[in-house]
């Protein structure tokens, strides 16, 4: 053969008979596949002769077909309807018609919508009951401790010889007379213990109910200023001063190089033993610094 002149030629011609048998046989053996009748596709129809139809027999003819009935609804169980006659009109004298009442729907859900609302305000008025008992216990309360302040108030004024004031206005009375008031002169010094005499400051006093002093001294200043010192101070059964605040109401002057002697003036002040005393009385101790002492 002339197409097959070279030695290349023959050796592909050879090589393509040889792929080309190969894939011959292969496709003989497991060439591609069919269905013999081929396989239904769709959706199945039941045989039958009508559009409706009941049972579970199939029938091999036609059958009759009986007329279509409408469906009978079940009866409405009617409400009971209530006559009303009313009475005769006063003006004409004749008898009104005759007038048929029913519950309706809608009566039925005003009714539910009272009911709702009667319940709520029951409701609302008990938590408001609850909310004013609280509240009032809770002034009750408030009364009490204003009360039990007060009264505690009131001792402590009494034990200071009525002293401290409330809302601008003194309490309590000192003096030892019969008659209730606060003995004394205006200009007097709260804290001496002589209802009479001078008014003039002199250079200190105390008070110190039911207690009579034994003992006093007095701090020089370290500091060239002059005013009065009133010193708050605790005093035992023995008499002894344990506690001394300098500074309190009364003070006319509060420099330190003054409040410092002062405190350590009514540590140098004892008074009586007194068994029957408070184990912690309260009283006063007024010191008055000059210029040049």
């Amino acid at each position: 053969m002339s197409f097959l002149n070279t030695k290349h030629k023959k050796k592909s011609f050879t090589l393509t008979t040889i792929l080309v048998s190969a894939l011959l046989l292969l496709l003989f053996y497991i060439g591609l596949t069919y269905m013999d009748p081929p396989e239904e596709k769709g959706i199945a129809v039941n045989f039958g002769t009508t559009d409706f139809g009941s049972g579970k027999v199939q029938p091999k003819e036609k059958i009759k077909s009986e007329p279509y009935k409408k469906p009978i609804k079940p009866p409405v169980e009617q409400q009971e309807v209530k006559e009303v006659v009313p009475e005769k009109s006063s003006v004409d004298n004749k008898p009104s018609e005759k007038v048929l009442t029913q519950e309706s729907e809608e009566s039925i859900l005003i009714k539910q919508q009272k009911e709702a609302k009667r319940k709520a305000d029951a409701e609302a008025k008990k938590a408001k009951a609850e909310a004013d008992r609280v509240a009032k216990e809770k002034q009750e309360a408030q009364e009490r401790l204003r009360k039990e302040k007060e009264a505690k108030k009131k001792k402590l004024d009494q034990l200071m010889g009525g002293l401290n004031k409330s809302d601008g206005e003194a309490t309590g009375g000192e003096g030892d007379d019969n008659r209730a008031g606060d003995k004394g002169k205006p200009e007097g010094n709260p804290y001496a213990t002589s209802y009479y005499g001078n008014s003039g400051g002199g250079s200190g006093g105390y008070g110190l109910n039911g207690r009579s002093l034994v003992n006093k001294g007095k701090v020089e200043q370290n500091c060239n200023q002059e005013g009065r010192v009133v010193v708050k101070i605790i005093v035992d059964r023995n008499g002894k001063v344990i506690s001394a605040t300098p500074g309190v109401k009364g003070t006319t002057n509060s420099d330190p190089c003054l409040l410092e002697p002062a405190k350590k003036t009514a540590f140098k002040h004892k008074w009586n033993l007194d068994g029957n005393a408070p184990s912690k009385q309260v009283g006063f101790v007024v010191v008055n610094f000059k210029l040049g002492e």
